[in-house]
């Protein structure tokens, strides 16, 4: 009819998206800047920041390391996310999203893998172990960790206590002038809930009694089968964290894209 305008909406970037994918990202710069601030504090208390070949030296696991991969992965997803958002800049937010949806295949062909070669793994792990075991003397966190491992698992060694004689303070060799000898880590004991002192000798010799005498000392099950045993008794618990996080990741790849494809809507009518 004369006299009467249309008025056609021009596309324009929702504002929610974008600033939700702006706060999400934000809280994962803040932590992961933190968890690598952690792990470079770490480092320099261990004085590896000033002698750098010492990451190589230790024959296990640093769990510093943890930290510091863990934090860049997250502060580098983060700024992407969070700038990305904020600046609608297209490229940053394209990397986030390929960077997102790479963990999260990389994390999908690691379960499927894990399920389908689970006596490799198993065997990867039983190897894993005997090498920080081998090592549980040289780094404090390393011990620390495997401390925490073995008390909380109720366990002792990769397959068993007699995994400790790969360590040179355990080991029952004859050579051996450690007073750890034929001993096992003070985590490998059976606590007395009585008991408000922590006996840290607790281990001391008890390799060189009977097995069946061991058990009344000791956990002399092996981490490995208590790991596999915890998994199948936490099982809906363990998959819904992995869910969980899958459908973060799903979340936050879509959000992304469609930030994208907002962005480019607006700039093709410019």
């Amino acid at each position: 009819m004369p006299g009467k305008h249309q008025h056609f909406q021009e596309p324009e970037v929702g504002c929610c998206g974008k600033y939700f994918l702006f706060g999400f990202n934000i809280v994962f710069w803040v932590l992961g800047g933190l968890f690598l601030a952690i792990g470079l504090w770490a480092w320099s208390e261990k004085g590896v920041l000033s002698n750098i070949s010492a990451l190589t030296d230790l024959g296990g696991l640093d769990p510093v390391w943890l930290f510091v991969v863990v934090g860049g992965v997250m502060s580098v997803l983060g700024f992407a996310g969070c700038i990305g958002a904020l600046r609608e800049n297209t490229f940053l937010l394209k990397f986030f999203s390929v960077f997102l949806g790479l963990i999260f295949f990389l994390e999908l062909a690691t379960g499927i893998l894990a399920f389908v070669f689970k006596d490799w793994i198993r065997d990867q792990l039983n190897l894993f172990i005997n090498n920080n075991v081998k090592a549980y003397r040289d780094d404090i966190d390393l011990q620390n960790l495997i401390d925490f491992a073995q008390e909380y698992w109720s366990c002792c060694g990769a397959r068993g206590p007699n995994d400790w004689n790969l360590n040179i303070y355990f080991n029952c060799t004859d050579l051996n002038p450690s007073r750890e000898r034929c001993g096992v880590p003070f985590s490998c004991c059976v606590r007395d809930p009585a008991e408000d002192v922590l006996n840290t000798q607790c281990g001391y010799d008890v390799r060189l009694k009977l097995e069946l005498e061991q058990q009344g000392f000791i956990h002399t099950k092996g981490c490995v089968g208590q790991f596999e045993k915890w998994l199948q008794d936490n099982l809906i618990i363990v998959a819904g964290v992995f869910v969980g996080i899958a459908l973060l990741q799903i979340f936050g790849i879509c959000l992304a894209q469609n930030l994208v494809s907002d962005i480019k809507a607006v700039k093709a009518n410019w």
